[in-house]
């Protein structure tokens, strides 16, 4: 079954409601061995299109991944991206930030890890956890140590997703296109997975007492990542709410939509001059 990847794009300025968005739909695969060998296709064509824009040079492509907990995060990075060089690719993950990055703008820490031109970069959580963790627990404005005249929480939200809509379409303008994916978990299948890691002896190291506390803060989550979705995906720089309750459906959408992506910057091997080609014959004849 064909994924049509802008079913699940945000449009810009849409009003998000994610009541309304599905956390499962209809598998695009048959059967286990039909997933693999769709999740291998993709696999195999996004490790080709890497090394193209590797030595193209030109772009760099930057996937940000947030979620509630057991989303799936991991493991979608993990199977989508199997395939890629790992000297083309750096994975970051961002939880809470040290005194050093505290003294600093709220986007510091995550700029400084941006992908370089030819480079994949992958933000496992970002500088969106400043409009979502940082907005459901407000009390977190004050250990950011920002002038007090600034924190007003009725227009710091709209500041910061500006602030965060102009760096992306700065990105944009220099060559890195901004891939946005939301995994849309539902709160029933967050407590299957919770469980699941309870109960299993090799997934205990997975929970903390602290997924069940932030669990608690479900609604004022959905509102945050509602009004963040809306306010922060453009045309240039989108986000995917990806249904997440089925994690091989997930892979498949979510690597589908890098495809997608990467086969639309125009991107080519680096043309052999007559003079360089002649080096290489003589080369050629000293081997």
């Amino acid at each position: 079954m064909k994924i049509n990847s802008s079913d699940f794009r945000v449009k810009p300025d849409e009003k998000v409601d994610l009541k309304k968005r599905a956390t499962e739909v209809k598998p695009f695969y048959h059967s286990k061995s039909d997933y693999k060998k769709m999740l291998a296709a993709h696999v195999k064509e996004l490790s080709e299109l890497q090394s193209l824009l590797y030595a193209d040079g030109s772009h760099s492509l930057l996937l940000i991944f947030q979620a509630m907990d057991a989303a799936g995060k991991d493991g979608a990075i993990k199977h989508v991206m199997s395939g890629v060089n790992p000297q083309g690719c750096r994975v970051r993950g961002f939880k809470q930030p040290s005194a050093e990055e505290l003294k600093h703008d709220f986007l510091w820490r995550t700029n400084r890890c941006l992908p370089e031109r030819g480079q994949i970069g992958i933000f496992n959580r970002s500088y969106y956890e400043d409009v979502l963790v940082v907005r459901v627990h407000p009390e977190l404005l004050k250990s950011q140590g920002l002038p007090a005249d600034l924190i007003n929480e009725k227009t710091i939200w709209k500041e910061r997703y500006r602030s965060i809509a102009d760096m992306e379409a700065h990105l944009s303008r220099n060559g890195t296109r901004v891939i946005k994916f939301f995994l849309h978990l539902s709160k029933e299948e967050q407590k299957k997975r919770f469980l699941a890691r309870i109960d299993e002896p090799d997934k205990n190291w997975k929970f903390s007492k602290g997924d069940v506390a932030e669990r608690k803060f479900w609604p004022k989550y959905m509102k945050a990542y509602e009004a963040c979705l809306g306010e922060t995906s453009s045309k240039e720089s989108p986000w995917y709410v990806v249904p997440a309750d089925d994690k091989k459906n997930a892979r498949l959408i979510i690597s589908d939509v890098i495809l997608k992506a990467l086969r639309s910057l125009k991107m080519e091997y680096p043309e052999t001059t007559d003079e360089r080609r002649e080096e290489l014959m003589r080369i050629r004849s000293e081997l």
